[in-house]
């Protein structure tokens, strides 16, 4: 009936379902059903649709939008054999069978051999049928895979990498566009990219999940909405565009998986926006900070300046600081308060860089250019990280956590001191300055302290380092 991009409108469709995946024109171009009028279905074609004319021929599938999952993504090996009583999910080979029997007894299994991934390697009676299981299944991607329980997150996840390198990439799957294809694909691309993630999940694995970028993703909703002719919502985004977001991001999670042996998984989901022009009021930027528990600010000034990562401490958050204090005070009983006094330090910092730039430095109190100092050192010496050198390359929790005890303790002994002596013993700045040179040359050297070594190391290596800064204020004190 109808040609206009991406999307295809087809008649004679009667009998089809919403997401069904039909084969259209001579070349058989991969599309999804996503309207559904009487007989009438407005059809996502995947693929370049030049060249398609009113009257080419459509093929119906009857199958959704599905992925192959199996062999070649992770190894895995696992066993199973003849009378064992399984269910769904439960590992009876390289690949889990979610949802696909309810249960029965495993009636074969083939011998320990090379196979394809269309080979039935076990056969499972059940009330009298007998299915198979292959080295692989389809699943729908619009369709979260099951599991029995969602759990509240715990624990942080750690790659301890910040540079892709091969170690990283042996465990890393890409579902890739690239800019020739049509808009429509970054849709598919997307559903398709946590259908992967949730299959590593449930094998017990915690799998990290980066989504670059939904902007575009809601760019193709948005020019398949404008297509379909619905009403248009702010900025021409669809209404249901925060639905579908939601609905994307909630995939996401720690999980108690399927099946025996009893296992959890979990996702990470780290999504990236990239609004025009920096606007945070752009429809996808407020939709998805309203739905995201964890926010990276990206400052194009911060990477201008070099300092990398380039993530602006004072705009970004998370909201699971409290949930997380447990696992990282399991580290250090003070971290909470450490992170706390660090990010007050930076937001000083920040309010009293307006001062410094109407007045200049010497108009501000001796305990604002202590903050001001400390607070440089906060940004230069521990939060701007060269991945590319054998000391910045990863940084281990002993590392970071050692490093911010020192910093905090070397800022509160400074206001200490300034708090304490007044009059003619008075203590400013400068004079703290002048008698730990040397000490704080130490704090700024800390970052040089190779990651891979013990726990136990790093202890001992910052706890004589915090003592060594108590110390030197005490001196200091002493001399007054």
């Amino acid at each position: 009936m109808k040609v206009s991009g991406p999307l295809v409108v087809a008649e004679n469709m009667a009998g089809t379902k919403m997401y069904e995946v039909v084969r259209v024109g001579k070349d058989r171009l991969v599309g999804e059903i996503i309207r559904l009028e009487g007989d009438t279905a407005s059809i996502q074609v995947y693929e370049d649709t030049s060249g398609l004319t009113v009257g080419d021929p459509l093929v119906k599938t009857g199958l959704p939008l599905s992925l192959e999952l199996g062999p070649g993504i992770l190894d895995g090996i696992y066993n199973v054999k003849v009378g064992d009583l399984v269910s769904g999910g439960d590992i009876v080979g390289v690949v889990r069978e979610n949802g696909l029997f309810k249960n029965g007894r495993v009636k074969k299994v083939m011998p320990a051999g090379k196979y394809t991934i269309e080979t039935p390697v076990v056969e499972i009676e059940e009330a009298g049928n007998t299915m198979t299981v292959m080295l692989f299944q389809r699943w729908p991607v619009r369709q979260a895979r099951p599991c029995v329980e969602k759990l509240q997150g715990k624990e942080a996840l750690l790659t301890c990498e910040r540079v892709i390198e091969e170690p990283i990439m042996q465990r890393t799957t890409l579902v890739a566009n690239t800019s020739n294809m049509p808009v429509a694909a970054r849709e598919a691309s997307i559903y398709t990219g946590v259908t992967t993630a949730e299959y590593f999940r449930d094998q017990g694995y915690n799998v990290a999940m980066m989504a670059d970028s939904t902007s575009r993703w809601a760019e193709a909703l948005r020019e398949i909405s404008g297509r379909l002719a619905e009403m248009p919502a702010d900025a021409g985004y669809p209404a249901y565009l925060g639905a579908r977001l939601a609905s994307f991001y909630e995939r996401s999670g720690r999980v108690t998986c399927l099946g025996n042996p009893v296992r959890e998984g979990s996702i990470t989901i780290v999504g990236a926006v990239s609004p025009p022009g920096g606007d945070f009021t752009d429809p996808v930027t407020s939709a998805t900070l309203s739905i995201v528990q964890c926010f990276w600010g990206l400052d194009k000034k911060l990477a201008q300046r070099k300092h990398f990562p380039s993530v602006n401490w004072n705009i970004s958050f998370s909201k699971y600081i409290r949930i997380l204090a447990p696992y990282f005070e399991t580290y250090d009983a003070e971290y909470s308060m450490l992170q706390q006094q660090m990010k007050e330090i930076l937001q000083k910092e920040d309010d009293l860089q307006e001062i410094v730039q109407l007045v200049g430095k010497d108009s501000l109190s001796e305990d604002q250019k202590c903050t001001l100092e400390v607070a440089k050192i906060i940004r230069e010496d521990f939060l701007q990280q060269n991945g590319f050198t054998d000391y910045d390359f990863m940084c281990p929790l002993a590392k970071t956590i050692g490093m911010m005890k020192v910093i905090v303790g070397f800022h509160e002994a400074a206001q200490k001191a300034m708090a304490e002596f007044s009059g003619e013993h008075k203590v400013g700045w400068n004079s703290i300055y002048a008698s730990t040179k040397g000490l704080i040359k130490k704090i700024t050297d800390m970052k040089f302290e190779l990651p891979r070594q013990s726990e136990e190391h790093f202890r001992k290596t910052f706890v004589a380092l915090h003592e060594e800064v108590l110390a030197a204020f005490r001196t200091l004190a002493e001399e007054k």
